[in-house]
């Protein structure tokens, strides 16, 4: 068995589930890897492990990993999983609002320091507005569920992924318009790997990726196993139902952009991507998309098509 650790981009839940299956049911084993799961802290920290060389294969957003890599971090993105951003604009069904340009004139609480928040102007622009229109309000992450539920504001930057199970959870009705939907689809939550990997143990890539995504497909066809398995992987950091919900919203992200099968964005998307990217992180003109990912290491036959049965 060949020793291989992962590096995820956050603590455990149902968004990176499919690796937990494919670890208790063996499929790495079968793909000769001894492989540790390793939780993270956040995208930006895990796209600098693997940017220092702390780090050989690891899971994190597209959109952290691109603005190392144009500054010259030696790595790239092999196989993405989420085809795109779970961020979305979050209004209680009651407050009557149906669409971004009914935000004109109200209150939205914005998330200091998340990736929502910088994409405003892109997602302002697409649906005809200006940041003007809106009464933006900075605030920490964990306040803006209170504040909406108090309506002291109209609405909220959140993500399908977390903020809006929480509700849904708590029996509260909301409204979800994805960024996605909405002008604004970026390629995400990637597997990662650094170049010296690539170049060294590129053999091991495949190997991880063809059996993560294996993962991923029996994690989609069978979710309630995929929750067993991450209990079985993190017994001390899950919560199942949760987590039932965040894998939930994790597949329903799975063939949005373009995508063709799970695991591989389309040349279409990632061009889309880098746009934002250089409009939003300023991101030099002078790189191109293709410095940013590779599909060299991806299996032959992918598991799963889209759209998803």
């Amino acid at each position: 068995m060949t020793p291989v650790t992962f590096q995820l981009n956050f603590t455990a839940g149902g968004y990176n589930a499919g690796f937990a299956l494919a670890l208790q049911e063996g499929l790495y084993k079968r793909a000769g890897l001894d492989v540790t799961i390793v939780k993270g802290q956040g995208s930006g920290v895990t796209a600098q492990l693997v940017a220092a060389g702390k780090a050989d294969i690891a899971y994190a957003d597209a959109l952290a990993v691109m603005q190392l890599i144009a500054k010259g971090a030696p790595m790239k993105i092999v196989s993405t999983i989420y085809q795109s951003n779970p961020n979305a604009v979050t209004v209680l069904t009651a407050s009557g609002i149906k669409s971004i340009q009914e935000l004109k004139g109200r209150s939205v609480a914005v998330p200091t320091g998340q990736s929502q928040t910088a994409m405003i102007p892109i997602l302002f622009k697409a649906n005809g507005l200006v940041e003007s229109d809106v009464n933006l309000v900075n605030m920490p992450g964990n306040a803006m569920i209170a504040s909406l539920l108090q309506k002291q504001v109209d609405a909220m930057l959140g993500s399908l992924d977390n903020y809006d199970l929480i509700f849904r959870q708590r029996g509260v009705e909301v409204l979800s318009l994805p960024f996605a939907d909405h002008g604004v689809a970026t390629v995400s939550t990637s597997i990662i790997a650094s170049d010296a990997a690539l170049a060294q143990r590129g053999d091991i890539v495949r190997k991880f990726i063809q059996a993560s995504l294996e993962g991923w497909d029996a994690a989609i066809k069978r979710p309630d196993d995929a929750i067993k398995a991450l209990v079985q992987t993190f017994p001390t950091d899950t919560e199942p139902p949760r987590n039932l919900g965040e894998l939930k919203a994790a597949i329903s992200l799975m063939c949005k952009n373009g995508a063709k099968f799970v695991g591989k964005a389309e040349a279409e998307a990632w061009t889309r991507t880098v746009s934002v990217a250089q409009q939003v992180l300023g991101l030099s003109t002078s790189v191109p998309a293709s410095a940013y990912y590779t599909h060299e290491f991806l299996p032959a036959t992918l598991p799963t098509k889209c759209p998803l049965a």
